[in-house]
């Protein structure tokens, strides 16, 4: 009787056993059915796809897609009109435009005096943003670089309350490149982040800020053309021009030591006697010079293009993953267009060929569980003003957006690599920790490429974490990742064209942005903010 009891035991633990052993079979092939899929979804981002749609987007017809111009407007129909013939809804009041307004303001006519000589714009000085009238400069203070920290001061046996204050640009800094501000090599964030700066003049009671750029010709080379085509700003109501704010003028070299003429004093000795020494040149100076400022101001319109692809999952689909890349340009300059195949039309049309991953998916009954918003904004060439405008009046909550991936320039290599199989990673560390092991995780997993964090170093001078659309993310802590591949001769020039874009290293890069996306979509908990970011302020 015994031996009857025991074999049916073992009849039923080997029935229980071969029904878990099916189970996991079954539930091995229904993962990896899913992974098969996820791949042909992924496959489907083709390097022909890309160079259809970028071939039109950077053709001259476009004129360079500048922001507020016909070409911008042009090019925002053609990725409306894509994301239809797809199938996609339009969701902001019946249309797949969120406009904003623009100010395009200009002081050309400015002009500066100082009873000797006649000071011009842009020759001389230059200004972003002032209130039109006189600004008088009668008794002015020079403190050095304007900074205060620990056992440095510029301020220090100085007066500047009611007087207009002179500093230069940057930090002191001796022979060896150690900053005498942090006691590192580099720069600190007293050269990083102007508003420092400024905030310690208006607490000291200065009137107004005079800064001396010390690469004024150098930088003016590069700005010339936007100065003397009128910088724009948004005509935003909740980030009005600041009233309160202390007057702004930059300065040449040569116009600063024309005004120290009486003092014996030149700017290059002061640079070179602070930075030696460490310690601060600071003085009171007498000035007969005057600003007259002239402003000239026009409004025009511009629009970021939103397409967006609900989630299939009753609840995390209010979670929304944001794919950004932004689709103007610096359009026409001295009579060249400037077609920007790789900045940003690489980005722009990798973008939509991941929308149109995430659509298929859809169609196949495979949606993600998150919604996928692909954010193609404008105005980045402007001060990231179209993803600005976003996070300032977002379609769908920010506080439901998990993340924001952000693609500018992926189209070409730069001089520090021998082929195109890289791309630099911008931020994925900076707020979430579980987004760059998920994005290490992907590339190991698919794409394989050799991630780059050179431009990830908060030290970086470029500065790039704070120059494309996903910072206006990052700063309402909302982890980011920036795909990026550097800069090359043809940078915001006429030969950035699509004979030089490098069609197969896009595609690569783009399905590593979809399976990243995928996995940030489809996970069953939203990623962690687990790390303190500071970030400059508006």
């Amino acid at each position: 009787m015994m031996e009857y009891k025991k074999y049916i035991v073992a009849l039923i633990v080997g029935s229980a056993v071969f029904h878990v052993d099916q189970l996991h079979s079954q539930t091995a092939n229904r993962e990896q059915a899913r992974e098969d899929e996820k791949r042909e979804l992924a496959a489907g981002i083709t390097a022909y796809e890309l160079k259809e749609h970028l071939e039109i987007l950077a053709s001259d017809a476009y004129e360079g897609r500048e922001t507020g111009m016909p070409g911008q407007k042009k090019a925002a129909a053609y990725l409306a009109d894509y994301y239809h013939s797809l199938g996609i809804a339009p969701v902001v009041n019946g249309s797949w435009f969120q406009q904003y307004p623009l100010k395009r303001t200009s002081y050309l006519k400015s002009t500066a005096n100082n009873g000797v000589r006649r000071f011009k714009m842009i020759e001389d000085f230059y200004a972003f943003s002032a209130e039109p009238g006189d600004l008088e400069v009668n008794d002015f203070v020079f403190v050095g670089y304007g900074i205060k920290e620990g056992k440095y001061n510029d301020y220090k046996n100085v007066d500047v309350k009611n007087k207009a204050v002179m500093f230069m640009d940057s930090e002191p800094i001796s022979s060896r490149g150690i900053s005498r501000i942090s006691g590192v090599e580099g720069f600190s964030e007293w050269t990083m982040d102007f508003s420092k700066k400024e905030e310690l003049a208006k607490s000291m009671g200065a009137t107004m800020i005079v800064v001396v750029n010390m690469n004024y010709d150098e930088y003016i080379g590069r700005v010339r053309y936007w100065l003397e085509q009128a910088p724009m700003r948004l005509d935003n109501p909740k980030r009005p021009d600041d009233e309160e704010g202390l007057p702004v003028v930059f300065i040449s070299p040569k116009m600063a030591n024309e005004l120290f003429t009486a003092s014996g004093k030149t700017i290059e000795k002061l640079q070179k006697q602070i930075g030696r020494k460490g310690k601060p040149k600071s003085f009171q100076a007498k000035s007969d010079l005057v600003f007259h400022m002239e402003r000239d101001e026009a409004k025009l319109t511009a629009e970021n293009v939103l397409c967006y692809i609900e989630g299939s999952d009753p609840v995390l689909k209010n979670d929304v993953v944001v794919v950004s890349a932004h689709y103007d340009h610096i359009g026409i300059v001295k009579g060249q267009i400037n077609n920007g195949a790789d900045d940003d039309g690489s980005g722009t049309v990798s973008a939509m060929e991941i929308a149109e991953a995430f659509i298929d998916a859809k169609k196949k009954g495979l949606g993600s569980r998150r919604s996928i918003l692909v954010l193609n904004v404008s105005g980045e060439e402007k001060g990231l003003l179209g993803s600005e405008w976003y996070s300032d009046f977002p379609v769908f909550p920010l506080e439901n957006t998990v993340c924001n991936l952000n693609i500018d320039m992926i189209g070409r290599k730069d001089d520090q690599h021998n082929d195109g199989q890289y791309v630099y990673l911008i931020g994925s560390d900076k707020l979430s920790t579980e987004l760059h092991a998920l994005s290490e995780k992907c590339n190991a997993t698919y794409t394989k490429l050799a991630l780059d964090y050179t431009y990830n170093d908060p030290a970086d001078p470029n500065r790039f974490y704070y120059r494309s659309d996903h910072y206006n993310f990052a700063k309402h802590n909302i982890p980011v990742i920036f795909y990026f591949s550097g800069v090359h001769s043809d940078y915001h020039k006429p030969g950035d064209d699509v004979e030089k874009i490098m069609f197969d290293k896009m595609e690569t890069i783009a399905r590593l942005v979809f399976y990243t996306a995928w996995e940030v979509a489809n996970r069953d908990g939203r990623l962690k903010v687990d790390v303190s970011n500071d970030f400059e302020q508006d």
